[in-house]
């Protein structure tokens, strides 16, 4: 792929900063969602009540900031991908608050989780150190990675036409949310196929506001004739914000770091509750290892360069997993590479690690400012719908990319290729207790096994 800019190459200083908001409002509203989904958890709300768990989405974006940057750190500045809130550890940070006796203790629980997992990395880092690489490519060759790759994108489809469909309420209807989410889908599409140099580098950022401009004025006419289906923007996070009076919090407000809201809960730390945790988050750790391998496999082909050699497997994992500890700690939340960050860096060809550094450092200064996380709170998901449409696609396409030499008129790739799209497509899964293996995981382990039995196979 031809990059208009290289990962070493630094943007000036304006375009910079557009290029750095535009990774950021790709990877924002999942990195929100995390901490939202714990705290409106049934069972979590039953045991301790409505609103009583608190995690902070403003927290867990500042954690998201730190963890890219020490994740920057330790890749030697080589590797383009934000870091964000894992999805793989909703369960276990569920489960870290459902053995605790109080909210603190749980928050203790999300710090001592994200340190073990954090650990697993470490500890595969310095295996991969002392083994190299080769066996990794060896395990998961283009056949076996490359439909992995793109069932990550695959997988997260239903998530991105669901989104389209929906506005801010409940009485939109679905079909004006549909217009409004294509309305962003095809101005992106147009910005980045037809648009000037800037247009081709921030279609998302073009995107998103048409969709978002859209939106309002459709509001806005919905408002005045008293039709609630053509309501699509949601105005509460901005009511919220003015609630209780226009103060300083309207504008500053300082995140419920995790740490803080732990202070008063290591009193309450047992040994089992420690096991418990720990059964939670180490097994999902090794999950979550091989999606990172798919992730930096499938950078590595859009930058052309192979990041599992240079800077090496084991700097990515100890930047992931040192980055996990460092975010977890802030914002509560196991950070992992986003594949909306990856989908971002090829669809614009801007694979520069400093728009990265930057949007890192805009996250952190953004936890912190009020209006700007309600505005983002406020984009419709149809909106984003949209624009995921664009990036979960190219995931996908990504991957089938990385197979494109591979031959499959011979039946050991193909059936190598089938099983991965089957069962990741089909959303194969397997639970341990507590510990639950991905689809993309269970996809991936199936791959690998079935490549090995072939691999001897006499088809020439």
């Amino acid at each position: 792929m031809k990059l208009i800019y290289k990962v070493d190459d630094k943007p000036k200083f304006g375009p910079l900063l557009i290029f750095a908001l535009q990774q950021l409002l790709a990877i924002m509203t999942a990195t929100l969602v995390v901490p939202i989904n714990i705290n409106t958890d049934a069972d979590l709300v039953a045991k301790f009540g409505e609103g009583a768990i608190g995690m902070s989405p403003a927290a867990a974006l500042f954690g998201a900031g730190v963890g890219t940057l020490v994740y920057v750190l330790f890749t030697k500045k080589k590797s383009p991908v934000f870091l964000g809130s894992s999805f793989s550890f909703i369960a276990s940070m569920v489960a870290a608050f459902a053995g605790a006796t109080t909210v603190a203790v749980g928050f203790v629980g999300l710090i001592i989780g994200a340190v073990a997992a954090g650990l697993v990395y470490v500890v595969l880092a310095v295996f991969v150190r002392l083994l190299g690489v080769k066996w990794i490519n060896k395990l998961m060759p283009a056949v076996v990675i490359g439909p992995t790759v793109s069932i990550i994108g695959l997988c997260l489809a239903g998530s991105a036409v669901s989104s389209l469909t929906s506005g801010g309420y409940d009485t939109t209807n679905t079909i004006v949310a549909l217009i409004c989410g294509l309305t962003c889908l095809f101005v992106t599409i147009l910005c980045s196929v037809y648009g000037k140099k800037i247009g081709k580098l921030i279609p998302f950022v073009i995107g998103i506001c048409a969709g978002y401009i859209f939106s309002f004025i459709l509001t806005f006419i919905g408002m005045k004739a008293g039709c609630d289906e053509m309501m699509v923007l949601n105005f509460s996070p901005f009511a919220n914000l003015v609630a209780g009076g226009v103060t300083l919090k309207t504008f500053f407000a300082v995140p419920d770091f995790t740490f803080i809201k732990a202070l008063g809960g290591f009193d309450g730390i047992t040994s089992s509750y420690i096991g418990t945790v720990l059964a939670a988050y180490v097994p999902v750790a090794f999950v979550v290892f091989a999606e990172h391998i798919a992730d930096h496999k499938n950078i590595s082909s859009i930058i052309e360069q192979d990041l599992l050699t240079d800077p090496g497997l084991h700097r990515t994992l100890l930047g992931d997993g040192i980055g996990s500890m460092a975010g977890a700690f802030f914002g509560g939340c196991p950070n992992t590479t986003y594949g909306e960050s990856i989908g971002c860096v090829a669809i614009t060809k801007n694979a520069s690690v400093w728009t990265i550094i930057t949007a890192a450092a805009g996250a952190i200064l953004i936890s912190f400012c009020s209006p700007f996380v309600a505005l983002v709170d406020s984009i419709p998901p149809c909106v984003m719908g949209g624009v995921c449409m664009a990036l979960y696609g190219f995931i996908a396409v990504s991957g089938l990319k990385m197979i494109q030499n591979v031959d499959l008129n011979k039946n050991k790739n193909l059936f190598v290729v089938s099983v991965i799209l089957i069962a990741g497509i089909g959303g194969l899964t397997v639970s341990f207790g507590k510990v639950k293996i991905t689809s993309i995981a269970c996809a991936l382990i199936l791959g690998i096994i079935v490549n090995l039995l072939v691999k001897k196979s006499p088809e020439e």
